[in-house]
């Protein structure tokens, strides 16, 4: 399976109690210089890369990275309207159409690089939601989320492109509109309603955990409904989006979505396992590596599961069976 990275792993990590950022000397960094950084450091175990459009790639800096790609893809071009704070209450669901119609815009831009490059979109509605009760009409909002969501997938639909909704249930918005898969789908089948069928479901993992959400089933899920479109892979605690390595936490689950893709043959056409990756206080090259190879050490183990076996036991439901043969895998 190939891979990809999210190049804002190369950040100054940055908090709300620590504003210059964990790694300040990486603030003022162009773009160019963070893909030279992460290429040269990490060399084939990355196959691409994604970026914030225009904070991170636009038409301004387009030649510059590709040249410090050396090569390598540009895999994803993610919606930025979450950095901007002009839309800091909203800006597909913004209720002041001016705002909105900035937000289209900018979104309409992004899908035409994307297309340009031969990238996918990704769009993550962080900023999307409400801080308090009685803040929005709901109804309306949730309408114009709707109806912004199509416009971008119809732009990427002109040039073969998909879209990938990513949800998260908090942050920056503390209550995001598309805060879980199920919600993820209700925007989907209304989009399918209307006849746009480019778009599936980017996997963040730490986002599905945060709320609950079992990695392995949501991947079986979207994969018997072909929405299965992408995974941004890594870890945390399970109460904030901690970004943390690979494998470093949820172990067993993240065993367990590897199973799962491989059962869906996720990879065979193409797909990425995309790293979001956000190293507060580590090396970044040094955490993305050790996400890499962990993710190696996993999907190793979940191919040598007895599948036939495990298929046996699962027709029983019988957990002692199933994890008997995921600790004989383990024990290699």
């Amino acid at each position: 399976m190939k891979t990809s990275l999210g190049i804002w792993a190369f950040g100054p990590m940055v908090t709300r109690f620590v504003p210059g950022g964990y790694q300040p000397e990486h603030a003022n960094e162009p773009t160019a210089v963070k893909v030279r950084r992460a290429v040269e450091g990490l060399g084939d175990l990355m196959d691409d890369y994604e970026f914030h459009y225009p904070n991170e790639l636009s038409h301004d800096n387009l030649d510059d990275v590709r040249a410090a790609l050396d090569g390598h893809g540009i895999y994803t071009i993610c919606a930025g309207l979450h950095l901007d704070p002009r839309f800091g209450k909203g800006g597909l669901t913004a209720l002041d159409d001016s705002v909105r119609a900035e937000a289209l815009r900018l979104n309409r831009e992004a899908a035409e690089l994307a297309i340009e490059t031969g990238a996918h979109m990704i769009i993550w509605p962080g900023g999307e939601g409400y801080n308090y009760p009685f803040q929005v009409p709901y109804a309306e909002v949730w309408e114009r989320l709707i109806d912004g969501i199509a416009d971008c997938a119809e732009v990427l639909a002109r040039g073969n492109r998909l879209l990938l909704l990513e949800h998260k249930n908090s942050e920056p918005a503390m209550k995001i509109h598309m805060g879980n898969v199920g919600m993820t789908l209700h925007v989907i089948h209304k989009l399918r309603a209307r006849g746009i069928d480019n778009v599936k479901v980017n996997m963040d993992w730490q986002h599905l955990i945060m709320n609950g959400e079992n990695l392995g089933e949501y991947a079986g899920l979207l994969a018997a409904e072909g929405l299965l479109g992408h995974q941004h892979a890594n870890s945390g605690w399970g109460t904030f989006d901690d970004d943390n390595m690979v494998g470093a936490t949820a172990f067993m689950e993240t065993l367990e979505v590897a199973l799962e893709l491989r059962r869906a043959g996720y990879g065979e056409n193409g797909e990425r396992l995309g790293f979001d990756l956000y190293p507060y206080t580590e090396d970044a090259v040094a955490a993305v590596r050790r996400s890499v190879l962990q993710w190696r050490f996993i999907d190793g183990v979940a191919a040598r599961i007895d599948e036939p076996a495990l298929r046996a036991a699962q027709q029983r439901k019988d957990a002692v069976a199933a994890y008997e043969l995921v600790y004989a895998a383990l024990e290699g």
